[in-house]
């Protein structure tokens, strides 16, 4: 066998890494020696020849860097135009969860993210969704039983099931939710967990189902609480969600090896000029943690957690996935390789990336909505002017419940920019059914409309503005566009972003997304939006219904403390 030849120096090997310094994220040292690799694979450390010798120049070898949990679709491209901004990063392998577009089109969904991310310098690995729909409180575009699941277990990028939100259905026993924990562990699958806001008693719900990783967490007790119950507890730093200076002083010399760094949603603009989870270790050592405690966080316990053994260290029998770095202490990469060959220099992908050849149509046409009037978004008000209000906390995913009194006319709520209270409309969009309204506070919005067709998890149309008819013509460009991004001002459209794979991805390379995100910033500010969070973001969480405290579905204003809904008069 080769690779026993090359390790034992009977044969060259294919490639030679010398004058770079290890980083050995087993025994925290850095190491001086040369690096073997034959068929992609590292077989030695120690003094070797090889066919091509990389010169490392003194820099510091990694692993490639691991994303424990990440919705690809939230970065508004495919997952083949993902890699292209990710790799970079030193991003070599991803766990995603494709349930952004397994709500919108079920199976069809998962085959395409697989299918479009088997050619790419990514290894892209997938965890099953678990809530298709997320909950019965909205309605989503597809529902997936564990029948549907069951045949992706055999594919071998699968590693198992994504993150089980639906608490009330465990918490219950409910058949639809056993089944699909029974299918993955009967397939040897792991299973991810999502505990936002739960307290320790759901803690050893979800340990006993099997459940072995949670996201969601906001402060070091819960982090503390899953990891003293043998849970992974993955720090996420994304658009929306900031967690990981919350959260990292729960991480010591002893409890270290379960944590993990995950992005979960990030946009485009934001992968490329701050990164992936490369930003998570620069911002860990600023905070004080050891920079091979932060890089083991990032590849060797993500690998370990998500049993890819050949992944995470620099040693014999792993896959040679790695970086070279200028500094520990600011983690500056100048290259990434994946299995022994370049891909990535200087900030840019060096090597092709192969993209699916066909989409079906039914992604493609994936918005159905019926025809929205202004008697479609009246609130009325019987009794008075008090309201339940959702109140945004930027650059959060919960919400507040905020009870006000709001300016009603006519029997009918009234938007105030003084008061900073703007309408909330969703438009079922998959089969035309019904429309939410509510009202939303903090947006700071003093013209206009936006909409989008991203609202997690079902992804109906999410639409916040000033007036009845901005919002109106904001979610009819929309649905023309087949989904995506708009920003409307005295009825004129000012900037938008076309998202016809679901309503949630483009065809378009991200450079080009760039420069649409560039106008419809600059289209923002015309609004008075702050700058402080980023609106469309904020946006797609509003629609949320597992994610306390208020949130608002198409079927209407949810209270999720409660898990029923309220109206919108108190």
């Amino acid at each position: 066998m080769k690779q026993l030849a090359v390790a034992s120096k009977r044969q060259l090997a294919d490639v030679v890494v010398k004058n770079g310094k290890i980083v050995n994220v087993f025994t925290h040292e850095i190491m001086q020696a040369d690096i073997a690799i034959a068929d992609g694979k590292i077989v030695g450390i120690g003094a070797y020849d090889g066919h091509t010798v990389i010169d490392a120049k003194g820099k510091y070898v990694c692993p490639g860097l691991i994303d424990g949990h990440v919705h690809i679709e939230s970065s508004m491209v495919t997952p083949s135009e993902f890699a292209r901004v990710v790799v970079p990063h030193g991003v070599t392998t991803v766990i995603t969860d494709p349930h952004e577009i397994a709500n919108v089109a079920g199976t069809r969904g998962i085959e395409f993210m697989l299918n479009d991310s088997e050619h790419t310098p990514l290894d892209v690995y997938v965890m099953l969704p678990s809530c298709v729909p997320a909950t019965a409180f909205e309605h989503a575009g597809a529902t997936l039983h564990a029948e549907q699941l069951a045949p992706f277990f055999s594919h071998p990028r699968v590693l198992g099931l994504a993150e089980v939100m639906d608490y009330p259905s465990l918490l219950e026993g409910k058949q639809h939710m056993l089944a699909k924990l029974i299918a993955a562990m009967e397939a040897n699958k792991l299973i991810d967990g999502h505990l936002a806001g739960l307290d320790e008693t759901a803690v050893n719900v979800y340990r006993s189902a099997n459940v072995h990783t949670d996201h969601e967490c906001v402060t070091v007790d819960e982090a503390l609480a899953r990891v003293q119950r043998g849970m992974y507890v993955l720090i996420r730093e994304g658009s929306v969600a900031k967690d990981l200076h919350k959260l990292l002083p729960a991480v010591h010399t002893y409890n270290a090896r379960r944590f993990l760094f995950c992005t979960d949603d990030k946009h485009i603009d934001e992968l490329v000029t701050e990164g992936s989870v490369d930003h998570h270790i620069r911002l860990a050592i600023q905070a004080g943690i050891e920079p091979i405690t932060a890089i083991q966080m990032a590849t060797l316990n993500a690998a370990e957690c998500y049993r890819l053994y050949t992944k995470g260290a620099i040693a014999p029998g792993y896959d040679a996935d790695f970086l070279l770095v200028e500094d520990l202490h600011s983690f500056s990469i100048t290259h990434v390789f994946k299995k022994g060959a370049l891909v990535a220099e200087n900030g840019r992908v060096t090597c092709s990336v192969t993209k699916a050849t066909s989409i079906d149509k039914t992604i493609i046409q994936s918005v159905h909505t019926k025809k929205i009037t202004k008697e479609n978004v009246q609130i009325p008000f019987t009794r008075g002017n008090q309201a339940n209000v959702i109140q945004i906390i930027p650059n959060h995913l919960h919400t507040k419940r905020l009870i006000t009194e709001v300016h009603v006319e006519n029997g009918v709520f009234q938007p105030s920019i003084e008061q900073d209270l703007l309408k909330l409309v969703v438009v079922e969009r998959h089969r035309g059914l019904g429309v939410g309204v509510g009202i939303v506070n903090g947006f700071q919005l003093k013209k206009g409309a936006i909409a989008s067709s991203i609202a997690h998890d079902s992804h109906n149309i999410i639409a916040t503005g000033t007036n009845d008819n901005d919002i109106i013509v904001a979610i009819e460009h929309v649905r023309k566009m087949n989904g995506g991004l708009v920003v409307v001002k005295n009825g004129d459209v000012l900037a938008d972003l076309s998202l016809e794979i679901g309503g949630l991805m483009t065809v378009k390379n991200y450079e080009d997304v760039l420069q649409r995100l560039q106008s419809i910033h600059h289209a923002l500010s015309t609004l008075g939006a702050s700058d402080e969070f980023n609106p469309f973001i904020t946006l797609a969480f509003l629609a949320l219904p597992v994610i306390p405290e208020l949130k608002l579905t198409d079927q209407g204003l949810f209270d999720v403390s409660s898990f029923q809904f309220i109206d919108v008069e108190v």
